[in-house]
């Protein structure tokens, strides 16, 4: 297996003092954008070293960069630019790194020539009246250059449709708050997303100015999409993924060459009629003001790599890995649904605002709805929506704690376990009363040590317990820890390439914290396997009894 250290050797070149947080943080970038295989359960471990040099080339290449297959200085700080959310490279589906062809994305091609566009929502730093012009002249840059028309229409369905979404928005592609990815538009084709763009909310939007995000420069670009084009590494191109700054005044913006070629590729060249004037040749170069993209900072968020989550949930076939103020999310088919965290306050709305971190999340098995625990209080939600009269407090469940460690639903009997240090409790949700009998030992689970962070029943019909940086899995109903555990949360859940080493030292207020922990849990390597006795394995009819 390839380790983090040896990674950076090769990767920063000899003698280089990498770093496994930038490193690992690299190579979910490379990912991200099309330069390595999305994450999978098995190739995500097998990654050579020669195809993490020449995906790191790819990318020097595709960005104007000096060719040189390590993660130097400045191929690291272009990776942390403001761009696209879209990927540079179009993967095969043998996942071979390699470049479509530039133009007519999958067949992507609108099929008419007439589109009409709409703005759902506005940015909060311009004024509606600007941010209509601004959307109007980026569509225009493609029309002067081709056979498209627009138009705006404020009823009935839109071709093209922007809007102005923060965090998770419900598309699989959650925005990162100030800088990082500015936006993302999806291509021509089938389905409710065709035509749709979408621009991050928590950017200043500005116009033509020294400060802020440029919406026209920004708009231009991601329309380009819209309209079937992929990202371009031309010097002067709209279409490069990195974001460049102001690109002038909007009338008198032309397209580069490069993107006239690309658009007149798929929708042929603009026809002059009888009497109309014909439109001036495209400028041979792009001016970019002398002035970079400046843009509030990102607050920083936890490494899914070297992290210890605070909560473990299973909502609506999904698996939720909760840390400080975020979350992130896998599939039901392992796949995570993105390398970055989405923020915990713009997914769930009604969690206070200061929240520093929830303790337990659970979907109720009596109606579905979602309960979250932090501290000595618990919120319930319909969907993503608070229900009125929350927080309440955990002494509802009639628990003799005001604290819990973890909650997850068994599926075998539909019965709510709260977990706590060395003891657990079986609640009815349906009845809504604790269980005679209880608390119990959690020592019934072999092979399981105690104070776990948290607990799932998932899909599977297997459970999961997480502490630290590892996992146990429990096989159907039985009580015996499986053969070969604990395994790698990182390695197996969260699809790092590596086991990253401890992180540096610092101030980190997002955590769960010190809080009643005398703690094999704060140890940067997590809990070590346990030395098991003898283990009888219970049928899930004595477990029903017992538990």
């Amino acid at each position: 297996m390839i380790v983090t250290w040896i990674l950076g050797l090769w990767l920063t070149g000899a003698g280089g003092s990498p770093r496994g947080r930038d490193i690992t943080s690299s190579m979910d970038w490379l990912t991200r954008y099309g330069y390595l295989p999305p994450p999978d359960l098995y190739s995500a471990q097998q990654q050579t070293l020669d195809g993490l040099r020449e995906a790191v080339k790819t990318m020097q290449r595709f960005a104007g960069l000096r060719e040189s297959g390590i993660l130097d200085d400045e191929t690291i700080a272009m990776m942390h630019k403001p761009r696209c959310s879209l990927p540079d490279i179009m993967m095969a589906p043998t996942y071979q790194r390699h470049r479509r062809k530039r133009y007519a994305v999958s067949g992507s091609v609108w099929q008419k020539r007439h589109l009409t566009w709409r703005l759902e929502s506005f940015p909060i730093s311009l004024s509606q009246s600007t941010t209509r012009q601004l959307i109007s002249s980026a569509l225009l840059a493609w029309s002067r250059e081709s056979n498209l028309h627009f138009s705006e229409t404020t009823t009935g369905d839109a071709d093209l449709r922007v809007s102005f979404v923060e965090g998770s928005h419900g598309d699989g592609y959650p925005f990162d708050g100030p800088g990082g990815t500015l936006g993302h538009a999806f291509f021509p084709g089938v389905g409710p997303s065709a035509g749709a763009t979408h621009m991050d909310a928590d950017e200043s939007w500005t116009y033509n100015e020294a400060e802020g995000t440029d919406l026209f420069a920004v708009a231009i670009h991601e329309f380009g999409h819209s309209l079937g084009l992929s990202h371009s590494s031309a010097e002067y191109s709209i279409m490069k993924p990195y974001y460049q700054g102001s690109v002038g005044e909007h009338h008198r913006y032309r397209l580069p060459p490069d993107d006239v070629h690309g658009i007149q590729a798929l929708y042929g060249k603009r026809t002059v009629h009888p009497g109309e004037e014909a439109p001036p040749p495209a400028p041979t170069s792009r001016y970019v003001p002398p002035r970079g993209p400046t843009y509030r900072p990102r607050l920083p968020f936890p490494d899914r790599c070297s992290t210890h989550f605070d909560a473990v949930a299973h909502i609506r076939g999904e698996v939720f890995f909760f840390k400080g103020r975020y979350f992130w999310r896998v599939e039901a088919t392992r796949q995570l649904v993105s390398l970055n965290p989405a923020h915990l306050g713009r997914f769930w709305m009604g969690l206070p605002p200061d929240l520093p971190r929830v303790d337990a999340v659970y979907e109720r098995a009596n109606d579905s709805k979602i309960v979250f625990i932090a501290g000595s209080n618990y919120w319930v939600f319909k969907d993503t929506q608070v229900e009125p009269g929350y927080p309440r407090p955990l002494t509802d469940f009639g628990l003799n704690t005001n604290l819990v460690d973890g909650a997850f639903v068994w599926k075998h009997n539909k019965k709510t376990y709260f977990f706590r240090h060395n003891q657990y409790w079986r609640f009815d949700e349906r009845h809504g009363r604790m269980d005679p009998g209880y608390p119990k030992n959690t020592d019934l689970w072999q092979g399981l040590p105690s104070d776990v962070d948290d607990v799932i029943s998932w899909t599977d019909g297997h459970t999961y317990f997480f502490k630290g940086a590892q996992y146990w899995k429990f096989q159907d109903g039985n009580v015996e820890a499986e053969p070969g555990y604990p395994r790698s949360i990182a390695l197996h859940w969260m699809y790092c390439a590596a086991a990253a080493p401890p992180p540096e030292p610092t101030p980190e207020p997002e955590g769960r914290g010190q809080r009643d922990c005398n703690c094999p849990c704060a140890a940067g390597g997590g809990s070590a396997p346990l030395a098991l006795g003898p283990i009888v394995t219970l049928t899930l009819t004595l477990l029903l009894a017992t538990l």
